[in-house]
């Protein structure tokens, strides 16, 4: 089983990476940050945990205002560093741990707390900057990481009890893992800041530390609070620190603190902290393990059917991408015009572009595509529906429409480009393919 030995809080001001990067060591007004980070460096040196779970937000990077998710877990196998704007640090990615991802997100959607799943995302300084000051990198990290992106920039945010719930549930997840991991939670942001408006500035030191003292010894008070409260306290930004609270939520009601530090140089309130779970690890539930796998029990006894996990996803990630960017014109052109550019240019392997070349479409399947964007080539090549249907059961068009009520019904997704097809044209085999990836004229 996975064992959650501890948590790590952190604020995750740029000024972190900044300073790591500039190389202020030295630097009188810098060097309180180093300060402050080399305990946590060595519990992490001592510990050698496997995985660090990452709490942070991401300052409309990567999650811009077209989507902008409550809570996004990772479940990828690398995390680049984003471009903020400036290029992006110097950092080598950092590798997921998608086995874990998936388990926690089994488990809290089990529970009732859904979530929204991200890959192919680069992380901003959320993520990064703190880390970089955590963990060693170069060449590489000494572990992986699951990042729990939360959203806290565009209201109505997570109460602050919704996530010390969360962290309640995160506990039982990352205990349930059928693996032998060592497991630290790191929670990010804060402390008192504000970078806006007339109150741009503003801060409270007797606040951080009071709330410093209240995430060791009575998180149910701060769970309690409201973000007018926290903005009132420590800047409408710095009610971020509620992210702490997941952090605080998985380890045990009693913690000891081994590490503490705070260190006021600008605009943000930089604190760590280290603190040690002081319950043992609980012994296999089979019957939450029975719980979390419950909805999709006995599935496997259905032939023929292959439900779009969040490990085929991330299996299938780059020829799902691929075939979902047909649905830009310009992408489509590229495609019908230089099938083979087209595979290159989107870095497909061989299996992936001889699935893609031969319209295997039952093989596509197998490998992790989602019918959906099966659905989106066949559009594009003038292949119908009622084709990819029969070829999926290895079946002629005609026999397969025999099994339907209306036999002559063929049809695919609507568009401008469908009434240009001129008609089914390409025929497909009972082997599953079909005779070629040009479109019809």
């Amino acid at each position: 089983m996975a064992r959650i030995i501890g948590g790590i809080a952190s604020s995750h001001t740029p000024t972190i990476g900044f300073a790591l990067d500039a190389r202020k060591q030295a630097d009188p007004v810098w060097a309180p940050i180093f300060e402050g980070y080399r305990p946590v460096q060595a519990w992490l040196a001592e510990q050698r945990p496997d995985v660090l779970l990452l709490i942070f937000n991401d300052h409309v990077t990567s999650f811009f205002f077209d989507h902008y998710p409550q809570f996004a877990l990772g479940i990828g196998e690398s995390y680049a560093v984003a471009d903020e704007g400036g290029g992006p640090r110097d950092l080598p990615p950092v590798r997921g741990h998608a086995a874990l991802s998936h388990h926690i997100a089994a488990a809290l959607v089990a529970d009732e707390f859904d979530l929204s799943y991200f890959q192919d995302k680069p992380l901003d300084h959320g993520c990064f900057s703190p880390l970089s000051m955590l963990w060693p990198h170069e060449p590489s990290w000494p572990g992986a990481i699951v990042p729990l992106q939360v959203g806290v920039l565009q209201f109505p945010i997570p109460r602050a009890r919704r996530c010390y719930r969360l962290g309640l549930r995160l506990r039982k997840a990352i205990h349930s893992f059928p693996g032998d991991l060592t497991v630290a939670l790191v929670a990010t942001g804060g402390l008192s800041h504000q970078v806006h408006g007339e109150r741009c500035g503003f801060n409270n030191v007797e606040w951080d530390h009071r709330f410093l003292e209240l995430i060791e010894h009575d998180p149910e008070r701060l769970a309690a609070m409201t973000h007018a409260e926290y903005a009132t306290l420590g800047g409408l930004e710095g009610a971020e620190v509620i992210m702490w609270l997941v952090m605080r939520g998985a380890l045990s009601p009693r913690v000891t603190k081994r590490h503490q530090s705070y260190y006021l140089p600008s605009m943000t309130g930089i604190a760590t902290a280290i603190y040690e779970d002081q319950e043992p690890t609980p012994a296999p539930d089979p019957e939450y393990l029975a719980h979390i796998h419950e909805q999709l029990a006995g599935i496997e006894r259905l032939g023929g059917t292959y439900p779009f996990t969040l490990a085929r996803s991330v299996k299938g990630y780059r020829l799902n991408k691929t075939l979902h960017s047909l649905t830009d014109p310009e992408r489509r052109a590229h495609f019908r015009a230089n099938p083979e550019g087209f595979f290159q240019q989107a870095a497909l392997t061989a299996q992936e572009a001889d699935l893609v070349r031969r319209l295997d479409w039952r093989g596509m399947i197998h490998y992790g595509v989602s019918f959906f964007m099966l659905e989106k080539l066949g559009a594009v090549v003038g292949v119908s529906n009622l084709h990819i249907y029969a070829a999926m059961r290895g079946q002629t068009l005609e026999a397969f429409q025999r099994t339907r009520n209306a036999p002559g019904a063929l049809y695919s997704v609507a568009g401008t480009d469908a009434a240009s097809r001129g008609g089914w044209t390409v025929a497909t085999s009972a082997g599953g393919g079909a005779e070629a990836v040009a479109a019809p004229t």
